[in-house]
């Protein structure tokens, strides 16, 4: 190849573009050249010298002068071999354990050693899911395989109403016409109030004059002498009850459980106390 155009037209050789290694110059040539061979020569130093400064980033419009190909592998970057990776990482960590060595050699120790002793690993005899006993516990297969009681569940609504009525039943069995089924048809004529009442309080009137076809006389009867002697509130009302074809059994349900209470703070109701 010709290193050099005609020297009166003032034109630079190869080799002396290949000298310049500074791309802003060669721009400028490139600028104000207009000789197709002296562009095609100082477009072949700008590549030149790119290769040389593989991470330099061109601008905008040099890369407008360099082929696709060029301006690619320019914005490319430049990746290392997977061996020329692990050779660095390894030096990497290499230094670093060095320094870290340096550094621990004094309190860094006890630093290693709780670290050991964190990542210790359980026994291999250790059955899975196994914890050791705690301190002060017996050990052996008896304290293993001893069956743990589960707590005792607490009576829900339906058992503690059921044990209200057999209570009910069970005082009121003595007395003639009371026949107690429920919280509700068998209080209405106010015999079944009147009879639990006297089993308590039976100096407080006299039960064989009580007149079931009397219903409001019966049910004002009960409830005074529950209010008076057992300290029990009147939650229910004689007329109200009266007017009614049958008593509501919530509110049967609710006085009654309130007369027990009151009987039990008396001390006239022996209750079993819960483990």
């Amino acid at each position: 190849m010709e290193s050099k155009t005609d020297a009166g037209s003032g034109s630079v050789s190869s080799e002396e573009l290949a000298a310049i290694e500074d791309e802003e110059v060669l721009n400028k040539m490139l600028d104000s050249a207009t000789d197709f061979e002296e562009r095609r020569m100082m477009r072949a130093a700008l590549r030149e010298l790119l290769k040389k400064k593989r991470g330099f980033k061109p601008d905008a419009r040099l890369q407008l002068y360099l082929p696709q190909t060029l301006r690619s592998l320019l914005r490319t970057p430049r990746r290392l071999s997977p061996d020329k990776r692990e050779q660095d990482r390894g030096s990497r960590q290499q230094d670093l354990r060095q320094q870290g060595l340096g550094r621990g050699a004094g309190t860094g120790g006890a630093v290693a050693v709780g670290r050991a002793s964190m990542n210790q690993q359980p026994p291999a005899n250790r059955a899975a899911g196994q914890t050791s006993p705690p301190a002060g516990s017996p050990a052996g297969p008896a304290a293993a395989s001893a069956p743990k009681c589960p707590p005792a569940a607490a009576p829900n609504v339906k058992n503690v109403k059921q044990m209200l009525l057999d209570w009910c039943k069970a005082k009121t069995e003595p007395y003639e016409g009371v026949d107690i089924r429920n919280f509700s048809s068998s209080w209405k004529d106010g015999i079944a109030f009147c009879a639990l009442v006297h089993r308590f309080f039976p100096d407080a009137f006299e039960y064989s004059t009580l007149n079931p076809n009397k219903p409001r006389d019966n049910f004002q009867l009960a409830f005074n002498t529950a209010e008076r002697l057992a300290g029990c509130p009147p939650l229910l009302d004689a007329d109200d009850l009266v007017r009614m074809k049958e008593p509501d059994w919530k509110c049967v349900y609710t006085y009654i459980q309130e007369f027990y209470r009151c009987l039990v703070e008396k001390g006239l109701v022996k209750t079993k106390k819960r483990v």
